[in-house]
């Protein structure tokens, strides 16, 4: 029997989330969707996450799904008519809000304050800033994700920051704030070897950056190329995340 899916909200923050089998130990898992997508869009990764014995929980990011103001075609285009204006903040004000979010599963779920967090794409650049801000987050799996929200390389027109969307990439960028990550968290970046939206490089290059703080402990640092892969999200993907999150608890 499947887990069943619940919904509360944290604030003004909507939440959904799957219980594992009753006697299992309460360790979180945060996985969130990729641009444009919501919370209910990954409610197959929080079945698999409760099977696995977690409690998976997703939230809608800032200005999407239940908090969305304009629709998502009108999203899509807003945001890609200027990449680093109007996807910034997105980034910079989701990681923030996930504090919240953790605070309200330990009150309201129980659940241990060692936190594993993840996600697809905008979703996996959320959970790595994330990490860096709220030490709670022990464990990170992003999957066609980057830790450097320049993403030189993109075919991407990236666009041109405002003070507030510049203000935002100064406050949470991973990759220029590596000191933020010397505690080292279990960090495991999931990349296509061909995609030319989100490089794979800007991975390499943060755990190349990061390697002298994780000399105790480099196999808590990670880069996975799947070759063949362009810009998408796979079922291997899938199965080294979960095994990230059960291995790094």
């Amino acid at each position: 029997m499947s887990a069943a899916l619940n919904q509360a909200r944290a604030g003004e923050i909507p939440l959904l989330w799957a219980e594992p089998a009753a006697g299992a130990p309460r360790r979180l898992v945060v996985w969130l969707p990729g641009f444009s997508g919501n919370k209910e869009g990954v409610q197959a990764q929080l079945l698999d996450l409760a099977a696995a014995g977690l409690v998976g929980l997703s939230f809608d990011p800032w200005g999407h799904g239940e908090r969305s103001t304009e629709g998502v075609e009108a999203l899509r285009q807003r945001v890609r008519g200027n990449i680093r204006r109007h996807f910034w903040p997105i980034l910079a004000h989701t990681a923030q809000e996930t504090l919240q979010v953790i605070d309200w599963a330990l009150s309201q779920l129980g659940v241990e304050p060692a936190v594993g967090m993840g996600g697809i794409s905008m979703g996996g650049d959320i959970s790595v800033a994330a990490a860096g801000l709220d030490h709670r987050i022990d464990r990170v799996a992003a999957a066609i994700a980057t830790p450097d929200w320049l993403r030189p390389g993109s075919f991407e027109p990236p666009g041109e920051p405002d003070d507030d969307a510049r203000t935002a990439y100064e406050r949470c960028n991973p990759l220029t704030h590596l000191g933020a990550y010397h505690h080292c968290p279990a960090l495991c970046f999931l990349c296509g070897d061909q995609d030319q939206q989100v490089p794979p490089d800007g991975a390499e290059r943060f755990a190349a950056a990061l390697a002298p703080a994780y000399a105790a402990c480099p196999e808590r640092l990670q880069v996975h190329r799947q070759p063949g892969t362009a810009h998408q999200f796979t079922p291997m993907m899938w199965e080294l995340a979960i095994d990230w999150f059960a291995r790094h608890r």
